[in-house]
């Protein structure tokens, strides 16, 4: 075949599967001139230094339309080699048409393969080459239908696949629902916005929130909700908020630099906004898809970070915007389903204001081709300036958007979802129910469970074990008040088999009650008091951190090569730090 289509949900491989496919073909001669097209520079650039790196002396960046034929891999935008200009001749015709023998259009579903295309020229104009178009998402759109073009995908590998197999991480969803956006709103006869201008008369809803006009109450509100679930799940969780338009996307880093002052004021890039009219959000866009840096953590956007931007420790994605097709909402819930374990990310959040998550509950959603009724969003490069055009046609003027304080706006009521066991549907079950479910799923009994729990040397082990099953301790313990000062051991107890909860504390003066200190004297029995102390305060995980005893208090008492002479050497601190676990859990459940 010369044209084919690969449908794989987003990070599932998508670049490294074009990397292989480009050096296996290259390497057996089969192809030797190779053209790798995007519309995006930060869909070329980070290919180039990523999954393409190996290429490196054979690849060359086509810039300010310069072609030079000595290299075997061209890496493109299609703007590069498109003229816009009808009086001057485009600079892909610089080769002839037989130059390159295999073409791979990255996210071809954004209109590389629409009829009217200019784009559409490089495809034609190269028609002898392979062409492969690599999607997440196959698109069905009058003159936009790359299943026309490309024909019915070679291979599909659905977002629930990728889940069930353990490479994707599955998800869940927190629906906030806003009095406003259930109730619409109209403004008052003769009511002016903040600016002095006269709000004109109609009914406004959702949709029309962030474009037609701004509620100041309800973009704090958005903000410190965000805010808290921040605070939930962790405050440097990497985060993408969309939001309606770059304006709104202003606004909302604004009120979040805000509510976030305190680690905003330890580097002014813990919040920021990476739209494509901001330089100085655009700069720090490799920072935030780095792995190994931890800011910008909080970024907002508009348009710009929802397709193909590669963020794998992204852990909270806020949708504050209409989603126009499914497209678009397959490529926004892409963003977080790089599953990253090493990096502590086992799953990832959505928070979701406009209800854009019922998406999931299309049978389109896992790999069709979306309908054709669909709604097209907003075009790539939308700077978020809307405009109109009169009905009778003409000249397309600004559109006002009313900016509008006071009123009563609150959230009325949340909605927590699951990933269903079929990694399709979600479940609206309680948070409860659906962690009892999944634990069982792992220890079928509470003895099977105590007896695995005691025999783990790494207590981590089985929390980690856990995560691949959707247990959510930390969900549980922030959903259930009573046990925020509950073991581990002791959540997943009380919850899976129905026992009783101790407190950290209660744990932890049990052991002291019992005569296993008394076997220590002096600093030997100072450590492991304090060790129990740090146990009751932060819980196992915290003894389990191998470098606990440079923490303070401990610096305090000496270094930990001194520490453990205390105890006789490391075996006699291991053996010590080993039987204070044990006494941990004595009194199982």
């Amino acid at each position: 075949q010369n044209r084919i289509l690969l449908v794989m949900a987003t990070g599932t491989g998508k670049t490294f599967t074009a990397f292989q496919i480009i050096h296996r073909l290259v390497k057996s001669g089969a192809k030797k001139k190779v053209l790798y097209l995007a519309d995006r520079n930060i869909l070329i650039d980070q290919t180039m230094v990523q999954d393409f790196r190996p290429f490196k002396k054979i690849m060359t960046k086509i810039q300010d339309r310069e072609m030079d034929s000595s290299y075997e891999i061209y890496m493109s935008l299609y703007q590069q080699l498109v003229e816009y200009d009808e009086t001057k001749e485009d600079p892909f015709k610089k080769f002839s048409p037989t130059f390159f023998d295999l073409i791979l259009v990255d996210e071809c579903h954004r209109g590389s393969a629409r009829d009217d295309s200019a784009w559409r020229k490089i495809l034609e104009y190269f028609t002898s080459a392979t062409q492969i178009g690599m999607t997440a998402t196959p698109k069905v759109k009058d003159g936009a239908n790359n299943l026309d073009y490309f024909n019915e995908p070679l291979y599909t590998y659905s977002l629930k696949q990728g889940i069930e197999d353990g490479f994707l991480a599955p998800y869940r969803v927190t629906n906030s629902f806003i009095n406003i956006d259930l109730e619409g709103w109209s403004p008052r006869e003769n009511e002016k916005d903040i600016y002095g201008q006269l709000i004109e008369q109609g009914f406004y809803s959702r949709k029309d929130f962030g474009r037609e006009l701004a509620l100041i109450k309800r973009r704090e509100i958005v903000a410190r909700r965000i805010t808290q679930m921040l605070f939930q799940i962790g405050r440097m969780t990497k985060t993408i908020v969309f939001c309606a338009d770059v304006d709104e996307a202003e606004a909302m880093r604004q009120l979040l630099v805000s509510l976030n002052s305190d680690l905003c004021k330890k580097d002014s890039r813990y919040v920021m906004r990476i739209t494509g009219d901001d330089k100085d959000g655009k700069k720090q866009l490799d920072n935030f898809i780095d792995v190994d840096q931890q800011y910008p953590c909080v970024v907002t956007t508009s348009e710009m970070l929802s397709t193909g931007v590669d963020c794998k420790t992204c852990g909270l994605i806020v949708i504050d915007k209409e989603i126009g097709s499914m497209t678009e909402f397959k490529q926004i819930v892409g963003r977080g389903t790089r599953l990253r374990t090493d990096k502590g990310k086992w799953h990832f959040e959505i928070l979701d204001f406009r209800n854009a998550t019922q998406l999931f509950k299309d049978p389109e959603f896992d790999g069709e081709p979306e309908s054709q009724q669909e709604k097209q969003g907003p075009p790539e490069g939308h700077d978020g300036k809307d405009t109109y055009e009169p009905k009778g046609g003409g000249t397309k003027m600004p559109r006002t958007k009313y900016l509008v304080d006071g009123y009563d706006i609150r959230i009325t009521h949340e909605r927590v979802s699951y990933l269903g066991e079929d990694g399709h549907t979600l479940v609206t079950e309680s948070l409860t129910d659906f962690t009892r479910r999944n634990i069982r799923g792992k220890f079928a009994t509470l003895d099977t469970f105590i007896k695995e729990w005691n025999e783990a040397d790494r207590k981590k082990a089985i929390v980690d074990e856990l995560k691949e099953y959707d247990v959510l301790i930390d969900a549980v313990r922030e959903a259930k008040p009573e046990l925020a000062n509950a073991d581990i051991f002791d959540i997943i107890c009380h919850v899976a088999f129905d026992k009783k909860p101790l407190t950290r504390r209660e744990r932890a003066n049990n052991v002291k009650k019992r005569d296993y200190l008394s076997k220590y004297q002096g600093v030997a029995r100072q450590v492991l008091e304090t060790l129990l102390d740090k146990y009751a305060d932060n819980g196992i995980l915290e003894l389990e951190n191998n470098d606990i005893l440079e923490l303070p208090p401990f610096n305090k008492i000496g270094t930990p090569p001194r520490i453990i002479k205390y105890f006789g050497g490391m075996s006699g601190y291991m053996n010590a730090l080993n039987g204070l676990k044990t006494e941990l859990y004595r009194i199982g459940a």
